[in-house]
């Protein structure tokens, strides 16, 4: 049933749907698994994906179907909400249908986007858990990482206080890490922009090395990044053993190798190998895999998410972060090369409410009411802003697939801007659905069911945009200029260094390229909306991520770290201290 998705909250609609919610029985009959797939978890299990890919490693994978948008208002747009819809819509026709999506952020759940739970009545249950750590995934996490940090410095601690011999004694080789140089820092799941440049180690000698430290936001670990491509186990493992933490005095690289960390890093990853089983408001699976954030981090569901969602559905719809010059490039060019996987079809979500910004309607900021371009009918921003949707629709259509536009219904379109928006996209040869999820379920979005599953038939020539040969700056150039619209790049010289050096060294011959942009513009500069033109792309530094094997190109200003709002969510969540149920969330 579609509950009255106008007068409720979405913590309400999820509290009516968690009433139905499929049985642990009724869960093994929808995936076709057997009981010892399961690994019990309360609400949410996990799924043990060895035993599940091994016996059904001979059966054909399902659709493949990735949703991406177009570059989003500061509110989002939807991708989420759509995700969930297409499964529901896509169950109405009758289809065996599930989708992978990733574990929400502490950071924006607490700040100004909410949880990314979905909305209306394309909602994922159980919603509180869902958004406040689920199965323990993103805090497994944040510990491996810390406990990095704290062998890196209790052993820069331990050499500046010991001779060799002492260390020798120790069972200690001096490592000699250059405090300068360290490429990690801390990590913790909330927006704490107070957090992004620090001091450690005051006191005494006995207080750890002083040295300046930074943290970042918890799901931009390298470690997050390696949960989301890695293929099981030992490929996690041998991954988490690689992380580079800092580098010597000579500018060799110190791993969690070299520091004896990474089999205890390991240990509490253990458990998140394994997607976490939810449910759609209207009951049908979805995995949690591996978290947000693709504009400073991979921000995919994982490869394991989608193995499995292939092999027990015959369609499987994954979520891809931000928009398409972000979320779809690293799905395309890193996700799909890692995974070997094609996708059949990538959907493209709009609003018309992003469009008339791109079309240059005034600022659309959180917390504030919509100007009332946004809630008026307003053709002309509409058409001008389509130009942002037609860039994102020709990034799709340059990987050889075939792109669906969901337009993501919001109660203030008109029917003219509907039809306008689909009048553009048919002519630039694409398909253009209105869905009404939201609203409706999966009732509202059989529009955009029936397009994806015309459109999963078609046959594509899928490749990347660029060859594992081609040198880092070439690689960035061509995604600046074919991606983004950028005129070209301009290197600082300390990026520019370092780029020199991985292209010499062929230890880093396959690394993905893995770039960190603002997901507010096609540019780098979150300003510049619409389609900008007669600008180039700064990059200003290169992060590398050594266990996940990649090269992370950092432009414009952009930090790893967001900040929090003046006006939070936090400020409205709650519990209710009768049933201890929490309220709020949205």
């Amino acid at each position: 049933m579609a509950y009255d998705a106008t007068q409720m909250k979405d913590w309400q609609i999820a509290e009516e749907a968690e009433k139905t919610m499929p049985t642990t029985e009724q869960l093994v009959d929808m995936l076709g698994l057997e009981k010892d797939e399961l690994i019990p978890y309360g609400k949410t299990p996990k799924v043990d994906f060895l035993k599940v890919m091994e016996r059904l490693k001979d059966k054909p994978d399902g659709k493949y179907i990735e949703v991406t948008a177009i570059t989003p208002t500061p509110l989002g747009e939807g991708k989420t909400t759509t995700t969930l819809g297409l499964i529901e819509g896509l169950a109405k026709r009758g289809r065996s249908v599930g989708g992978a999506i990733r574990q929400p952020s502490g950071g924006p759940t607490m700040n100004i986007k909410g949880t990314a739970a979905g909305g209306g009545n394309a909602l994922l249950i159980p919603m509180t858990e869902f958004s406040l750590g689920l199965t323990g995934d993103i805090n497994d996490i944040m510990n491996a990482h810390n406990l990095a940090m704290v062998a890196l410095n209790a052993r820069m601690q331990h050499e500046a206080n010991y001779t060799d011999e002492e260390l020798a004694k120790r069972n200690l080789r001096r490592l000699d890490v250059d405090p300068k140089n360290v490429e990690m820092g801390w990590i913790i799941d909330f927006a704490a922009q107070g957090l992004r440049n620090i001091l450690i180690g005051l006191g005494g000698k006995k207080d750890g090395f002083v040295m300046q430290s930074k943290f970042g936001i918890a799901v931009g670990s390298e470690l997050m990044a390696i949960l989301a491509i890695a293929k099981d186990l030992p490929d996690l493992r041998e991954r988490i053993g690689k992380v580079i933490v800092a580098y010597d005095k000579t500018g060799k690289p110190i791993t969690t190798k070299d520091l004896e960390v990474d089999g205890a890093m390991a240990a509490w990853m253990r458990n998140t190998i394994n997607p976490t089983i939810c449910y759609t408001a209207e009951g049908q699976p979805v995995f949690v895999h591996a978290g947000p954030f693709a504009n400073i981090a991979i921000g995919q569901s994982s490869i394991i998410a989608d193995r499995v969602g292939l092999k027990v559905f015959d369609y499987h719809v994954t979520e891809s972060g931000f928009a398409a010059d972000i979320g779809f490039e690293k799905f395309w060019n890193v996700k799909a090369r890692l995974s070997g996987l094609k996708p059949d079809v990538s959907v493209l979500v709009a609003t018309i409410r992003a469009l008339k910004m791109h079309g240059g309607g005034p600022a659309v900021v959180p917390g504030r009411p919509l100007p009332q371009e946004y809630t008026q009918e307003n053709l002309e921003l509409v058409e001008k802003g389509c130009a942002n949707l037609l860039h994102h629709l020709s990034i799709i259509k340059k990987s050889g697939i075939k792109p669906v536009v969901c337009i993501n219904s919001f109660y203030s379109d008109t029917e003219a801007e509907v039809k306008l928006v689909k009048k553009i996209v048919e002519a630039a040869g694409g398909r253009c659905a209105l869905s009404e999820h939201w609203l409706k379920g999966g009732d509202g979005a059989l529009e955009l069911a029936d397009a994806v599953i015309e459109a999963c038939e078609e046959p594509n020539e899928f490749k990347p945009l660029y060859p594992l040969e081609m040198p880092l700056r070439q690689r960035v150039e061509l995604i600046a200029r074919e991606v983004y619209g950028a005129d070209g790049v301009d290197w600082s010289p300390e990026a520019e260094a370092k780029a020199k050096r991985f292209e010499a060294d062929p230890a880093y011959a396959d690394f993905a390229t893995m770039m960190v942009k603002t997901h507010l513009s096609l540019s780098h500069d979150p300003a510049l909306k619409g389609v900008p033109k007669g600008w180039r792309l700064p990059i200003r530094d290169v992060l590398v991520y050594g266990g996940a094997k990649f090269l992370c190109p950092m432009a414009g200003t952009i930090t790893l770290m967001p900040g929090t709002s003046s006006d939070p969510a936090y400020r409205r969540i709650d519990i209710d201290v009768e049933t201890g149920k929490v309220k709020g969330l949205f």
